[in-house]
């Protein structure tokens, strides 16, 4: 009889990487699969619909809801983390916005000893997993289990913003994810006919009846267990008891930036010095776990408009919201089918530059505080964020206790280059929101205001007012040098039969939304985690061979 503890593969988070991690492994009908959700199932209407995101990002059910500590460069305020805690992860509680990157950040990690990692390496990947709307074509799949769509009905703001950009001398881009990606367009999603279709949609929910497949939620690991330099199994805290899972080939961490760093200190991994300090006793010291964390640092300017075109709370408000209710559950279209950030764009604060080095999301809405402080009146918000920050942060433990957040300083704007190219950033979105586009909806600037004008007002106002766009990355460093976590296979250093694969492995936050990057990540995963389990296979057969030859 099989032991219901004991499993080939455990896998720890079921977000983007970790569904599809599950998917490819459990494929193997040989192969007992545990994928672990700290959070709660997603069947909630709000992560399904995608305006549910408003009420996603004020909510802590299926949010982890961090916060930093308090950062120095922008007025010792502590800012706000959302990040999903269900099945999907954080693909169940994003804007939804398809977006791969720049060809050229690939091919930086393959330069830096990452092989394997190129561009051309991972573009096959990106292109399995899509179900491109408008078609296959050499960098669009159309057969795959991730549906990519064009917005069914975008507001007219978010039109007029593409009009405004190009006014404001940045070129048309009907393809962010094709040969070019700078200048201004809308956004594509990952919906299906109006609805979220996140990593749990597209790789969990097909594969959850194999027999050889575990899912549990409401499950936290809290330590992963390791004897003799080898992963063997995990602890969990499901419904107050605690129990122990074992691993009979490998434990993989797709927790995240924030918690894979923190499930590893937990355990013993990290910096010796840092985990003597909490008496957790030290597996393997290995101080890079936790460095090098990087986040896309975001700002907005805001305008009123006059026509109520936006979405907004306002007269007229409880009528218009009744008939998007409406048209939604009826034609699954409308308001409630809007991602929010809608629209946007990339573009170069020196023309120098090879890439694009800032991003724009244009919201036709007024947004503050990430959603959760309502604005009266109508009007829209372009956010800008610089795409390739040099300043690098850190996650640690806060307390040897598994249920407490870790401590998450992203040392915002710590290296003196990145003010900068944040400014320039948001000098061109004010440029885009007095283009001549407006015009007709009787435009009004809010924030940062006409009185904000010279390089020291601008500053301070980032200072104010700059929040993340939730984008982090980092944290388990992929590389060969002293200052990596994991190497090219995603393997933990040091330790045998632990791997991690999310986004904390980017050696380098790449330039654009990092939701699709993380199922390839969890793609890559699965084929490195078979690729080792074949050699194993071999080099135990290689003998025989040998004998029978």
């Amino acid at each position: 009889m099989t032991d219901a503890s004991e499993f080939e593969y455990i896998i720890v988070g079921a977000g983007s990487a970790g569904c599809v991690l599950a998917n490819r492994l459990s494929a193997n009908a040989d192969a007992r699969v545990c994928l672990i959700e700290a959070g709660p199932v997603d069947d909630t209407p709000w992560i399904d619909t995608p305006m549910g995101i408003i009420r996603l990002l004020r909510g802590k059910r299926y949010n982890w809801y961090y916060e930093t500590t308090p950062q120095a460069a922008l007025g010792n305020r502590k800012l706000y983390w959302p990040r999903g805690k269900t099945l999907g992860g954080s693909s169940s509680i994003n804007a939804m916005i398809y977006m791969r990157g720049h060809p050229s950040d690939y091919d930086d990690w393959a330069s830096a000893g990452n092989v394997g990692w190129a561009w051309r390496d991972v573009l096959p990947i990106f292109k399995l997993h899509e179900r491109q709307q408008r078609g296959a074509d050499e960098l669009h799949g159309a057969d795959g289990p991730l549906h990519v769509s064009d917005l069914a009905q975008p507001n007219p703001l978010s039109r007029t913003f593409v009009e405004a950009g190009i006014q404001a001398g940045l070129p048309p881009c009907k393809d962010f994810n094709g040969h070019s990606m700078e200048g201004v367009g809308l956004y594509q999603v990952t919906q299906r006919e109006g609805k979220r279709w996140s990593a749990a949609r597209a790789f969990l929910d097909p594969v959850r009846h194999r027999s050889n497949l575990t899912v549990l939620t409401d499950c936290l690991t809290t330590r992963v267990h390791i004897k003799d330099r080898r992963a063997t199994g995990v602890r969990v805290r499901e419904r107050g008891h605690e129990r122990d899972l074992r691993a009979r080939r490998e434990v993989i961490l797709c927790a995240g930036a924030i918690n894979s760093p923190q499930l590893l200190m937990l355990s013993g991994v990290g910096p010796g010095r840092h985990l003597q300090d909490l008496s957790i006793p030290v597996v393997f010291d290995l101080p890079a776990v936790g460095c090098n964390l990087q986040d896309h640092l975001d700002v907005t300017t805001m305008a009123r408009e006059s026509t109520a075109t936006a979405v907004g709370i306002g007269f007229g408000a409880l009528p218009r919201l009744l008939r998007a209710f409406a048209e939604y559950r009826n034609h699954g279209t409308g308001m409630l089918a809007s991602n929010a950030a809608e629209a946007g764009g990339f573009a170069r604060t020196d023309t120098h530059l090879e890439r694009p080095d800032v991003q724009f999301h244009f919201l036709p809405t007024l947004l503050r505080n990430h959603g959760r402080d309502l604005v009266w009146g109508y009007g829209y918000t372009l956010h800008v964020c610089q795409l390739r920050p040099q300043s690098r942060g850190r996650i640690s433990l806060a307390s040897p206790d598994p249920g407490m957040a870790p401590r998450i300083d992203p040392a915002y704007l710590s290296h003196p280059k990145d003010l900068g190219v944040l400014r320039a950033g948001l000098k061109l979105a004010r440029r885009i929101l007095a283009s001549t586009a407006w015009a007709r909806f009787g435009p009004c600037e809010l924030a940062p205001g006409p009185a904000v004008q010279d390089d020291t007002e601008l500053d301070a106002y980032i200072a104010r007012n700059a929040e993340t766009i939730y984008h982090p990355v980092g944290t388990c460093k992929m590389g060969s040098g002293d200052d990596a976590v994991v190497d090219r296979c995603l393997r933990i250093r040091g330790i045998e039969g632990l791997r991690v694969a999310d986004a904390s492995i980017m050696p380098r936050l790449i330039g654009g939304n990092t939701n699709a990057p993380s199922m390839m990540i969890g793609e890559m995963a699965s084929r490195l985690v078979e690729s080792d389990t074949a050699l194993s296979r071999s080099a135990v057969q290689a003998p025989l061979v040998g004998l029978v030859g």
